[in-house]
């Protein structure tokens, strides 16, 4: 944790200011874990403080303590542009580009408020004044921990606050599964257990509350599963006839791009998700070991991320973006058999 930066933060914090929140667009449990738990902790201070997340996210993320507080951009616009226009302090969580904020971001350029970045991704952006960037952290719930920490504030980690937490992490580690996963995230999440979050109702809540309609659609997704031992690769595709057969609801495709990789002898996956609203194929990338997908991703279909984890996106058709994905596996055979 660089220690200027604490500094610079903890003067930001020293007098009660009106902040704003904002996690990346479609959050996910990484985002909102970390943006509720610090919203939490900032409230404590004194602060007025409100979350402002871009748009909707998945219902079993809704339980969290503060989650009926979240304003949504996209249904309360007026609300949200009113409190970003008129916040002493921005902090961004989760994400280290503006762009990530879809349509906030034109807003959010214009503005002089001090912005504060909270992110493990790699490659940010200069747009925050105070910047926090650990690529090699776990999550930014991880962060968000150590930042409480570092500003002398461990014994104000409330139960509401370590249960954002907690979720974010075992959410963004797969349960601790993922390889940014260290000894310092086991030490933190047995620190947020002490503090309250119950990590049993917790699992249940995130992975263990689906409706038949996401089992049929991941069923689905797994019928359509490619596997190229060759390459040591596998992807999945959902079209967006498919997700209306089954009808799909934001968040039902968290983890499914996960199964691929569960295979023995893969080392690499995919999944491609036809958005028709959007027109454009949404992609996420898992690898294990030295597959930088995160490279991957940025090279051809552009996204970002993490080495073992990233997303992208194509605008065509998801005959067209599949065939791209399998064209470009022979150059990378070498890192793949690897």
């Amino acid at each position: 944790m660089n220690s200027a930066q604490v500094a610079a933060l903890q003067t930001l914090l020293s007098t009660p200011k009106k902040i704003a929140i904002i996690p990346h667009k479609n959050p996910d449990g990484d985002a909102i874990g970390s943006s509720l738990g610090l919203y939490h902790y900032l409230r404590q201070l004194g602060n007025d403080v409100h979350v402002v997340s871009p748009n909707d996210y998945p219902k079993f993320l809704k339980w969290m303590p503060g989650s009926s507080d979240v304003l949504n951009w996209e249904k309360v616009n007026s609300d949200c542009v009113k409190i970003l226009e008129e916040a002493d302090a921005i902090f961004t969580l989760d994400f280290n580009d503006l762009s990530r904020t879809g349509d906030m971001a034109e807003l959010l350029q214009t503005l002089p408020t001090p912005f504060v970045m909270i992110d493990h991704h790699r490659e940010p952006t200069d747009y925050a004044q105070i910047m926090f960037s650990e690529p090699e952290m776990s999550s930014t719930s991880e962060m968000v921990y150590h930042i409480i920490d570092a500003l002398g504030h461990k014994n104000a980690i409330s139960r509401e606050i370590a249960s954002c937490l907690y979720a974010g992490i075992i959410t963004d580690t797969g349960s601790f599964k993922f390889s940014a996963t260290t000894v310092s995230t086991h030490h933190v999440a047995a620190e947020l257990i002490e503090k309250g979050a119950a990590n049993n109702e917790i699992h249940t809540l995130i992975y263990d509350n689906n409706s038949a309609d996401r089992l049929y659609l991941l069923s689905t997704a797994l019928q359509n599963m490619k596997i190229f031992p060759e390459y040591h690769t596998s992807y999945m595709t959902l079209s967006a006839e498919e997700l209306k057969k089954h009808n799909f609801k934001k968040g039902d495709t968290e983890g499914f791009v996960n199964y691929g990789l569960s295979i023995d002898g893969i080392g690499f996956t995919a999944i491609f998700i036809e958005n028709g609203e959007e027109g454009l194929i949404k992609i996420s990338l898992r690898s294990k070991g030295n597959f930088d997908v995160n490279t991957f991703a940025r090279a051809h279909f552009n996204g970002g991320g993490h080495k073992n984890a990233a997303g992208g996106r194509q605008i065509g058709t998801l005959e067209e973006t599949t065939a791209l994905f399998e064209s470009l596996l022979p150059q990378y055979k070498s890192e793949l058999s690897s």
